[in-house]
């Protein structure tokens, strides 16, 4: 898939800028279903959120984690139920910042590093109108922000995996996000990489931002996040790190295919006859 196609799906987020209702939750998800013809991917989902959690989204592969991140975004929708951020449905709203898995994006796609970012821009911009000075010093201070004002003009196919992810936060950054959906984003990276993009990410918490990320790794999720959602198709467990990740919730999400494995990043949760990462959507 190509990078712009597959940020191009968002455009319709920025078409109008709901406001905010007062007092509702940022994100609401109340009797989610998708369902495709293989079966359902997403069973009866709810659950609320307040301004500024950082929630890591675990579960087996194939759990519905990115399809949920997706009808969340607004760039797929439900069979039934609804999703509301700050009271309105998601196809309103220019506060979403969708970060996709790594390997959904095409590379070799000829745009640099600061057009990327300048996408996040276009739900400030009018229609057909070009980005302005003022547009281009938000776009240079998100990358500033993340380390990578050096690498603006940088071919996105020249980056290591680790200036990947900044770049996208840093998209997000110029979005002026206060929901950012994190797919997969440390898959890949080493141990210092990894440690970078969570230095921005605790930044952003202390901005009020509001984060859901999707990952393996459970000890991560314990340790650096304030609430984890144990997910298989239907929500396991949501909660706190300790009362969510108990080893009968862990038996429930991932059956007698679990295999806590120690390693150099942390304990990942293995499944037997795991096939790769990430979801297909059939």
């Amino acid at each position: 898939m190509a990078l712009l196609d597959e940020f191009r799906k968002t455009d319709h987020l920025i078409r109008h800028h709901h406001p905010h209702e007062q007092g509702a939750p940022i994100l609401g998800v109340t009797d989610l279903w998708v369902r495709y013809e293989s079966g359902a991917a997403l069973e009866d989902i709810s659950f609320e959120l307040e301004p500024g959690v950082r929630l890591a989204v675990v579960g087996p592969n194939g759990a519905g984690k990115s399809t949920l991140f997706k009808v969340i975004a607004g760039v797929m929708a439900p069979t039934e139920g609804k999703v509301h951020v700050y009271g309105h449905e998601p196809g309103g709203h220019i506060c979403i910042a969708y970060v996709p898995q790594r390997s959904q994006v095409d590379w070799n796609f000829p745009v640099n590093v600061a057009d990327v970012v300048m996408m996040g821009r276009i739900g400030k911009l009018r229609l057909f109108r070009h980005p302005r000075a003022r547009d281009w010093e938000i776009v240079e201070h998100a990358l500033e922000v993340v380390g990578m004002g050096h690498l603006s003009k940088r071919q996105i196919g020249e980056l290591s995996g680790g200036q990947q992810q900044r770049m996208f936060i840093a998209r997000a950054l110029a979005q002026e996000a206060e929901l950012i959906l994190m797919d997969e984003p440390l898959t890949g990276l080493d141990i210092n990489s990894q440690e970078g993009i969570f230095r921005i990410l605790d930044d952003l918490n202390e901005r009020g931002v509001t984060m859901l990320v999707a990952m393996h790794d459970l000890q991560m999720a314990a340790e650096r996040f304030d609430r984890v959602l144990l997910l298989n198709n239907r929500i396991v467990a949501i909660g706190l790190p300790p009362d969510v990740l108990s080893s009968q919730n862990l038996m429930d999400a991932y059956g007698g295919h679990l295999s806590l494995v120690q390693t150099d990043d942390g304990v990942l949760a293995l499944e037997d006859g795991c096939c790769g990462e990430g979801e297909e959507s059939p």
